[in-house]
């Protein structure tokens, strides 16, 4: 089984996608021991490396994830992106930007085959230039580096309009020659919509569930779709909290299922708004049914003041989201465990790549 190291693994939407392409993913990078969390109970025998990218060299890296070089066949992440979003600041001196560049410098120290680094668009802003040319010069000659491909999630079969920068390359000693069509989206993929997404999860939530075990709730089954069908299954082996996975198949329950408390006001404003329109207030925008959910976002950790992070209005209901919502909205099946407190769930969820996203790139590899 080929070897995969995911640096800046947060949750592991990456991660859960080079598993289901068929990868081993040997290793996890992550130093928000929040998410280091949750990916240890979805990836319990993977190697937890809770180490600061900047200071972690490439040969410490393979020697924590049992590898030698030249045993490494992928290594992908996404390096943190919060001073390349449009939302921010743009601050070129914020020291996570610089966290981009050493993911090439750990590339260019492990060897792999390949890598595939995600971010957001603004990365490629050209105010940026130089921040990507410096990481791009890690790299030596010895991989061939495609041109940026812009990800939009919907167009790969998941149910929300994120989209995203890959920079990915290869080593043409290790792998075939590979372009960027390759990556495209397949022209037979069946839009699913926010309807069809949150089919089978409980409608009516009580804002007094607020802890992990109150968020357990009955599920129905899903028509059978190829989405239905990355929801409910598609375990890949020795993957899965195994308490959590039992509770799931045999009391047919799903984890995630928290509610918010909203004043009477608020939720007559939510019943009365239309579906895509945002609220004044709260700036939260209610899901269309028949479309596809607007990006997650993550909010802030702690040293950055924790704020919440805006979060969409159910169509039929007036409230916000709850997280089992928010993992389904980002193409994250029932069985994977999110985190044990709300906040957190939507903080790594809005964090992560779309796991049928990272599926549909990783498989491309080793056609």
């Amino acid at each position: 089984m080929k070897k995969i190291i995911d640096v800046f693994a947060g949750v592991g939407g990456l991660s859960l996608g080079a598993a289901r392409a068929g990868f081993d993913v040997c290793a996890a990078v992550e130093i928000d021991k929040f998410a280091l969390e949750t990916h240890s109970k979805n990836f319990p025998l993977t190697k937890h490396i809770d180490k600061d990218v900047s200071k972690l060299t490439g040969a410490e890296m393979l020697e924590l994830a049992g590898l030698k070089k030249g045993e490494l066949d992928g290594l992908i992440g996404g390096p943190p992106c919060q001073g390349f979003s449009p939302i921010g600041v743009g601050d070129l001196k914020d020291p996570r930007s610089q966290l981009f560049g050493h993911f090439f410098r750990l590339v260019s120290e492990t060897s792999p085959a390949f890598f595939m680094a995600e971010n957001v668009p603004g990365i490629l802003n050209e105010k940026y230039d130089k921040i990507r040319e410096k990481a791009f010069k890690k790299l030596k000659g010895t991989y061939v580096l495609l041109e940026p491909i812009k990800v939009k999630a919907s167009e790969y079969g998941a149910p929300t309009i994120r989209t995203r920068i890959f920079f990915i390359g290869y080593d043409p000693l290790k792998i075939e020659s590979l372009t960027t069509d390759l990556f495209k989206p397949p022209a037979d993929i069946k839009p699913v919509t926010v309807k069809e997404a949150l089919e089978g999860l409980p409608v009516i939530i009580k804002p007094e569930w607020k802890s992990e075990e109150s968020g357990w709730r009955p599920y129905t089954a899903m028509v059978k779709t190829t989405f239905s069908k990355l929801i409910t299954g598609r375990i890949p082996k020795k993957m899965g909290d195994p308490d959590s996975l039992k509770r799931y198949r045999e009391k047919k329950e799903v984890s995630g299922c928290m509610g918010t408390a909203h004043s009477k006001e608020v939720e007559a404003r939510y019943k009365a708004l239309e579906v895509g329109k945002q609220d004044p207030v709260s700036k939260s925008t209610k899901l269309n049914p028949a479309g596809f959910c607007p990006t997650l976002r993550a909010g802030t950790a702690s040293d950055k003041g924790s704020y919440q992070a805006v979060r969409p209005i159910h169509y039929t209901k007036p409230r916000v989201i709850t997280p089992r919502e928010a993992a389904r909205l980002q193409g994250f099946p029932d069985w994977f465990v999110l985190h044990r407190t709300k906040w957190h769930s939507f903080r790594q969820i809005g964090n992560s790549v779309s796991p049928i996203v990272s599926e549909y790139l990783l498989s491309k590899f080793y056609k």
